[in-house]
């Protein structure tokens, strides 16, 4: 599933309950009508039969909000870190995180990072590729969204509440610089493809300005976020069951050592791992 908008972001916005949550979820979509309105893909998932969420969802070139409504929190886990999270801001290019958890009940937000820019302000450029707490970005506002969703049990009413809670903080947010969303759509129309010192020139900018200015709106550079869409690309066509090296040419890597670094450095695995877990039922 994409999200409703047919613009370059659709496949960016997909929900993991798409890639990773097998049977016994209960997944529900909010009408397209809603996500068309905020710009956000809007998915509640609620386990009904599984034993657990075991999941490591891969970097995107999306910014997702999870907010969780069960009893207990979620476990994320890292190369260097465990944290405890009842509702996480994942940024782009998230260093990869298995996330684990029972008795889940919960709502995904899946955005472009402008609209995150919008949404979070200023916190894009300090996730800094980490998952954080969403009452880090938000404070007791997101506290108080948590027990307002909680309090529903259709998820019609959740998906109300949401809609009315993000329509305030959309309309009243920063706004990003009409050239910085320009830099992001080229990126995405190019496949990751563009040449930084070419999207300069289309803004009018020095190529400082744009580095600085992108990153602040972003979250990443723009450098990191053609490596960004490139990898999802190539990772999509991956999960599809292509061979690596048919991939490798087909978004652009110089060669298959190429992709399998820039795998490496998003996944944490090797491409045919990568390609193997998409085969792999969740728990």
């Amino acid at each position: 599933m994409t999200s409703g908008s047919d613009g370059p972001d659709a496949a960016a916005r997909r929900h993991f309950a798409d890639e990773d949550v097998g049977p016994g979820w209960e997944v529900v979509r909010a009408a397209r009508s809603l996500e068309r309105r905020l710009d956000i893909s809007l998915t509640g998932f609620r386990q009904i039969g599984a034993r657990g969420l075991d999941m490591r969802p891969r970097p995107l070139p999306a910014v997702t909000v999870g907010i969780e409504l069960g009893a207990d929190t979620l476990t994320l886990d890292t190369v260097d870190d465990r944290q405890k999270l009842r509702s996480a801001v994942a940024g782009l290019a998230h260093t990869s995180t298995r996330i684990t958890g029972t008795g889940v009940d919960h709502i995904e937000l899946r955005m472009p990072p402008f609209t995150a820019f919008t949404l979070l302000g200023g916190a894009l450029s300090e996730l800094n590729g980490n998952m954080v707490g969403l009452v880090d970005v938000w404070g007791p506002y997101a506290t108080q969204l948590g027990e307002q969703l909680a309090r529903r049990t259709s998820w019609s009413e959740r998906f109300a509440v949401v809609e009315t809670a993000l329509a305030v903080r959309l309309e009243s947010g920063a706004v990003p610089d009409p050239e910085i969303r320009g830099a992001w759509a080229r990126i995405l129309a190019t496949g990751g493809s563009t040449r930084i010192d070419r999207l300069a020139v289309e803004c009018g900018w020095s190529r400082k300005r744009l580095w600085t200015r992108f990153t602040a709106q972003i979250g990443v550079t723009p450098k990191r976020a053609a490596m960004l869409v490139r990898f999802d690309a190539a990772a999509r066509r991956l999960q599809a069951g292509e061979d690596p090296a048919e991939v490798a040419v087909a978004c652009g890597y110089a060669d298959q050592a190429h992709l399998h670094r820039d795998v490496r450095d998003f996944a944490r695995c090797t491409p045919r791992e990568l390609a193997a877990e998409a085969l792999r039922p969740a728990s």
